[in-house]
């Protein structure tokens, strides 16, 4: 079963992660997700295989997000998924998907309860 990865080489546990798959000798697809966005559609089977709803994927710390809730206010969940399509910088990082599952790589060793 084919396995990927939402990867931002910018990232340290992006990084990681990525390294700990080829470590166990996997080959993920790799997805640069912000340069090929999801689409809302993408991003809401994501969050399912993740069981985690659109406000708890957020990177709260990303200025973006603060210039986004001053002028909006805190997000709910349909917000906030509109601001991570919009916006992929948003989007916590990095996600391993396998078939119906999926992990956020924080830390890096999370990922390897879906393989």
């Amino acid at each position: 079963m084919a396995i990927q990865i939402y990867h931002n080489p910018r990232c340290s546990k992006s990084r990681q992660t990525l390294d700990l798959l080829a470590n166990k000798g996997l080959k993920p697809e790799v997805r640069l997700y912000l340069e090929n966005p999801p689409s809302r559609a993408e991003l809401t089977e994501v969050l399912k295989k993740l069981k985690l709803k659109p406000t708890q994927l957020l990177r709260t710390k990303e200025e973006i997000y603060r210039e986004l809730v001053a002028k909006s206010g805190k997000p709910d969940d349909a917000t906030a998924l509109t601001w991570m399509t919009e916006h992929p910088k948003l989007i916590e990082r990095p996600i391993v998907i396998k078939g119906a599952k999926a992990r956020l790589g924080r830390p890096p060793e999370d990922v390897l309860e879906i393989l």
